[in-house]
């Protein structure tokens, strides 16, 4: 009988730890839950930590003009920093939306359509003038600089006065007129291709001041109509279809002394049109036209 004592004891011990094997306490099932969780919580920091550290090595550097005349300890004009992360296919406008939408909501700039249509979100960018919407980041050099047009007065950080600028273009009279009509009712006025293809770049101006923004002669008087204004004159004045009665009419316009003779020829409104309008040809042709005009033959 004392052999066969060890021999229970030993069957009672196997029988115990298989028990243990097979179920586990719920202690080790809440230690278990709790270690899984803290490796989850591990991993989503550690991935939080790479993708910020991977957006803080491509990021944009802005350097924005700010001004605002009607709040204290805004009026005496200075620059903002702004790091906006890139992306491929980002504009300056799509760069000034984030720094406003995330870091100020006080920034202020205009746009509209975002196509470079509206010519709304003109801009002074690393020393030239340009279109916000259409400029991509990955063709500047940082930091990018925005400023307002210069020669213009600043209403709010990027927001300049235009209304000097629109009276310049109404000057000239910016609307088809014509005092011959087909004979038909219902007959639409014809143009012929060559002439179509004469004034069609000139059609392009998207009024967004870009070219009277880099015209000295503009900014030393006031009074000058503009390469854009006067652009503007040169698609109607030739247009066939207005007769020359008008052209007559609006070369006069032109002929002024603050008109086409102001201008000196330096192509920097060419050079800074977003439409790529041939502005300085077309003043020097409406300059040809004038003399023409005034030529007397006896």
């Amino acid at each position: 009988m004392s052999t066969q004592i060890p021999k229970q004891t030993e069957n009672a011990e196997e029988t115990a730890s298989e028990t243990e094997t097979e179920a586990p306490s719920k202690g080790d099932e809440r230690r278990a839950e709790k270690r899984r969780r803290a490796d989850e919580r591990r991993r989503q920091r550690e991935a939080e930590e790479a993708e910020r550290a991977a957006a803080d090595e491509n990021t944009v550097e802005l350097r924005v003009f700010r001004y605002d005349p009607d709040v204290e300890g805004k009026q005496e004009p200075r620059f903002d920093t702004f790091h906006v992360p890139f992306t491929k296919g980002m504009t300056v406008l799509d760069a000034l939306m984030y720094a406003r939408d995330t870091y100020d909501s006080s920034l202020t700039f205009r746009h509209s359509c975002r196509q470079a249509v509206c010519g709304s979100d003109a801009m002074f960018v690393n020393g030239g003038q340009k279109l916000a919407c259409k400029t991509q980041i990955d063709e500047l050099e940082e930091p990018i600089r925005v400023e307002p047009l210069p020669h213009a007065e600043v209403t709010k950080d990027l927001v300049v006065d235009m209304e000097h600028f629109y009276d310049q273009m109404e000057a000239v009279e910016p609307y088809f007129q014509t005092n011959e009509y087909p004979d038909g009712e219902l007959e639409e006025q014809r143009q012929t291709r060559e002439n179509r293809e004469k004034v069609k770049m000139s059609t392009r101006c998207i009024w967004c001041a870009a070219c009277m923004s880099s015209c000295n002669i503009a900014a030393g008087d006031n009074e000058y109509l503009g390469p854009a204004a006067i652009n503007k004159a040169y698609r109607f004045a030739m247009d066939e279809r207005e007769g020359e009665d008008l052209k007559q009419k609006r070369l006069e316009i032109i002929e002024q002394e603050h008109g086409v003779w102001r201008c000196q020829t330096q192509f920097s409104c060419t050079e800074v049109c977003p439409k790529d309008i041939p502005l300085t040809e077309h003043i020097q042709e409406l300059k040809r036209e004038a003399v023409k005009n005034n030529l007397k033959f006896w």
